[in-house]
């Protein structure tokens, strides 16, 4: 097999297209979550901590200024992100669950005249 269709087959994999499909969707909550957290979230914190703007905290050492109110607000961004994401495999599992709980219900006994073909057919075995 050539190089050319090895890779044409791992790039076709399915499990490979869901993880991309999964990145652009992650990266995209990401940004969503972020804007949320910078634009909504950190003003509203803000004005209850008497006027606060996180992003200008810092402490000065030196000549050098550590921003440690952009540390908070990152925090808050991943603490949001993780949470989303743990809700929305929440999601999945309990609808994979009902999924195959459903699959199970569908399994159907078999009619009696196949079970008892069934057997004859063994009876004619033996």
């Amino acid at each position: 097999m050539s190089m050319v269709q090895e890779f044409k087959e791992f790039a076709m994999k399915g499990s490979l297209i869901d993880m991309a499909v999964g990145i652009i969707i992650g990266a995209a909550v990401g940004k969503m979550v972020s804007t949320l957290v910078e634009n909504i979230l950190m003003p509203i914190i803000g004005v209850f901590m008497g006027g606060i703007n996180f992003q200008d905290l810092s402490v000065t050492v030196g000549d050098a200024a550590i921003g440690y109110g952009a540390f908070i607000q990152a925090m808050i961004d991943f603490l949001i992100i993780a949470f989303v994401i743990f809700m929305i495999l929440k999601a999945i599992a309990k609808m994979k669950e009902n999924y195959e709980a459903e699959k199970a219900e569908e399994v159907e006994p078999d009619p009696a005249d196949v079970v008892l073909l069934t057997e004859i057919r063994d009876l004619l075995k033996k």
